[in-house]
This record gives structure tokens, C-alpha cells and sequence, in this order.
């Protein structure tokens, strides 16, 4: 039996992820007003960013096979970010604080300011629906 190679890896998954995450940012700069779609890119932003963060233990596990475990305890502390910011911003959109929503926009936007996204991405609207998806998650929680 041969060897199977996965394409798709975690690593990849995280950067499409983090690209995603800055084109929403943006995207969410440009809105005035708070309507369905700001709320579908606010949820999209805090999927994505657990998304992320449970991406991070997976990635580390060699590492910490091998023994590299200030490399790995380096990897955490950079992305630990992503679940902080996500906790505050799933809080503050339950408490429907949309000033705080705002506040925690601009640290994120600072977070991905340096990734570039292509103007011929092939991300799409990746957000579209993740109100509907978040208070699903929201309501199996409680």
C-alpha cells in the first residue's frame, strides 16, 4: 500500500483561513451600518479565528514529538491571539456591545494588516450565513 499525501494540511488551512479572516476585516471597515451582513462577517470573524486556534495544537504535536518544545511554546504564544480576540468578540456580540465589536475589529485588522490578498482571490464570500451558523453554536452551548 502506498503512502497517502495530504495537500490540505493544517498549515495551508490556516493561512487560507487568516486570508479570509483579513478580506473580512476589510470588507467590514468599508460597512456603515449594522445589518445581516455585518453580522455574517463579525460571526465569520469569530469562527474563523476558532477555527485557528484549535488548528494550533494539531501543527505543534510533531514538534513536541521531536522534543522542539520551545519552537512549539514560540508557535502557541504568536497565534494565542486568535482565541482570545474570538472569545471577546463572541461575548460581545451575544451582549450585542457593537462599539466593543468594533474595538476588537481594529486589533484584528492589526493582526492580519500584513497579509496580502490577491484582487483575483478565489475565496469568495466565505461569511455569507455565519450569523446563522454562530447562533447555532451559541444556543448547543448553553
Amino acid at each position: 500500500m502506498s503512502r497517502v499525501i495530504q495537500t490540505d494540511g493544517v498549515g495551508k488551512q490556516r493561512q487560507t483561513l487568516v486570508r479570509a479572516l483579513a478580506l473580512a476585516v476589510r470588507e467590514l471597515m468599508h460597512r456603515g451600518m449594522i445589518d445581516a451582513q455585518t453580522r455574517d462577517l463579525v460571526a465569520f470573524l469569530v469562527l474563523a479565528m476558532e477555527e485557528i486556534a484549535q488548528n494550533i495544537d494539531e501543527t505543534v504535536k510533531a514538534w513536541e514529538k521531536r522534543g522542539y518544545w520551545l519552537k512549539a511554546d514560540r508557535f502557541r504564544l504568536d497565534w494565542e491571539w486568535t482565541q482570545m480576540l474570538s472569545q471577546q468578540l463572541r461575548k460581545a456580540i451575544a451582549d450585542e456591545d457593537w462599539d466593543f465589536v468594533a474595538r476588537l475589529v481594529g486589533e484584528i485588522a492589526g493582526k492580519v494588516s500584513h497579509v496580502e490578498v490577491p484582487v483575483h482571490h478565489r475565496l469568495g464570500t466565505p461569511w455569507n450565513g455565519a450569523w446563522e451558523k454562530l447562533k447555532v453554536k451559541l444556543l448547543t452551548r448553553e
